[in-house]
């Protein structure tokens, strides 16, 4: 009982195994690995398989299972209140600038408009297309609310709305001959993420709404897969070195 309850006589929390493991912590089972096949634990198969799995694991839900057999090899996830949010380090809380943003309306007739980059999405947007297109790229955008609303006209024509990872969307549009994509529709966002409630009327044209990661981030997980895979070879040449020495 004495460990199922810290010293102030509250149950500690539940762990969170959907949260994301860091390379530090794959690096930690990957350690366990080596010597579980150094002590003869693992055939070299099996080391080989599980560290594979190691490197690809992306949430402590993951990582758990593959130590789970072997001496001190639990992964323990991290208590829920310990875990830094965005709100908490200031990644959201920094984009959300108040004020009457950057640009607020697109119109597109025959022809086509974009709004990305770096701009100010206002808490009202309003977009035409007609026999053109449009896109509204939220990815590196700040925002004047934490509720912002985006206004799709299409007709003959299409708008599409890009979100990162993490923003709500809510999709109350109404199409004939037409349609709005309810994909992203009540997809839970991050706490103090924004909130983009995507509204209009399309005929004979669609709303199409997609979640993308930004430039940056793609780059920063290609590089991350890249070292992953020089990880993994040298961990197997290391350890078929110690083999061959012992």
């Amino acid at each position: 009982m004495t460990d199922a309850v810290s010293s102030g006589g509250t149950p500690p929390r539940p762990p969170a195994p959907e949260l994301r493991a860091s390379d530090a912590d794959r690096e930690r089972v990957a350690e366990v690995l080596r010597d579980a096949v150094a002590e003869g634990r693992l055939d070299m198969e099996e080391f080989e398989e599980r560290l594979d799995a190691t490197y690809k694991a992306r949430t402590y839900g993951e990582l758990a299972p593959i130590t789970r057999d072997l001496p001190v090899g639990q992964v323990a996830a991290p208590r829920v209140d310990m875990v830094k949010r965005p709100e908490q380090d200031g990644s959201w809380a920094s984009r959300m600038v108040g004020g009457e943003g950057s640009s607020t309306w697109g119109v597109a007739v025959m022809s086509g408009f974009e709004r990305k980059g770096r701009w100010t999405v206002p808490r009202r947007f309003n977009c035409f297309a007609f026999w053109g297109g449009g896109v509204i790229d939220l990815r590196e955008a700040n925002f004047a609310d934490r509720e912002v609303e985006i206004n799709c006209t299409a007709i003959m024509g299409g708008v599409q709305v890009i979100v990162e990872p993490g923003v709500e969307v809510v999709v109350r549009g109404l199409g004939i001959m037409g349609g709005f994509d309810h994909r992203e529709d009540g997809v839970p966002g991050d706490p103090g993420a924004p909130r983009v409630i995507v509204t209009g009327f399309a005929f004979w044209g669609g709303v199409g709404v997609e979640r993308k990661l930004t430039r940056a981030e793609r780059q920063r997980l290609r590089e991350e897969r890249r070292q992953q895979k020089l990880d993994r070879r040298e961990a197997v040449r290391e350890l078929r070195g110690r083999q061959g020495e012992d």
